[in-house]
């Protein structure tokens, strides 16, 4: 009888340390909450818009495989419109390939937050990609700004690539821009001009953050290239996504 209570409680305390260990794993693992456009017209030019596929899965991707967990929001809530540019196998890579092909997260864009029920209390930071969609409503949704506010506000990370800077046109701190003397990057004016869009998009997206008193940089284009001034991480174009999702894993990793 006594071996037997003995087993017993060897076997409790195993069970007990398992939940615990759980519980610290889970409270280690860090959240990050992904932010994409629901809008899918581009302009007046009867053309279809959204995110770009390569924004959002090689970010995704690179955070995900490293065990952070990622919820999803827009504005509407459901699925988010898809850049059919980005889905041209010219656009492909490795990262969307497997994007494709991912049924478990296919399903979950599928189900998209809405972005009036997410909490920035309840994420360890906040990353938009971009696609040209975000220029119309993520640029205008007082949700959006608020969430990046309060996120900066509460000393975490913020990070956004390609057109998703622009978000940032109407996000104060203070009564200041948040982009005010900080250094940044986002689609440049040029790029812009190569894909012919220059008179469709609403706003310069250069022009607009330099305006705002942003320090921007960019580099040729289409070349890699992402900026990090404190919490405020920015890539400058698609092939940028995995720098600033390397950025925003640093500084996750750097937060005990």
């Amino acid at each position: 009888m006594k071996k037997i209570a003995f087993l017993i409680l060897i076997a409790l305390m195993a069970s007990c340390n398992s939940a615990t260990a759980q519980k610290q794993n889970k409270k280690k693992m860090k959240k990050v909450l992904f932010v994409v456009t629901s809008h899918d017209k581009l302009g007046n030019t009867g053309e279809k818009t959204g995110f770009w596929t390569e924004e959002f899965a090689a970010p995704y991707y690179a955070l995900a495989d490293k065990g952070v967990i990622i919820d999803i929001a827009t504005p509407l809530g459901g699925q988010p419109p898809i850049d059919p540019k980005s889905e041209d196998p010219s656009a492909a890579t490795e990262d969307t390939k497997r994007y494709d092909n991912d049924a478990v997260l296919l399903d979950k864009m599928k189900n998209t937050k809405k972005l009036s029920e997410v909490n920035q209390a309840d994420y360890d930071a906040v990353f938009y990609p971009g696609g040209h969609g975000p220029l119309w409503d993520l640029v205008e949704d007082a949700k959006s700004a608020a969430l990046i506010e309060a996120f900066y506000t509460n000393h975490k990370p913020v990070g956004f690539v390609c057109h998703a800077p622009a978000v940032l046109k109407n996000v104060k701190i203070n009564g200041d821009y948040l982009v005010k003397g900080k250094k940044l990057t986002g689609f440049s004016n040029s790029e812009e001009a190569a894909v012919g869009l220059t008179d469709i998009v609403p706003f310069l997206l250069e022009d607009i953050l330099q305006q705002n008193g942003g320090v921007y940089s960019k580099v040729a284009d289409w070349h890699p290239y992402a900026v990090e001034d404190g919490l405020l991480i920015t890539g400058q174009n698609p092939a940028s996504s995995k720098l600033v999702a390397e950025k925003l894993l640093q500084q996750l990793n750097a937060k005990k």
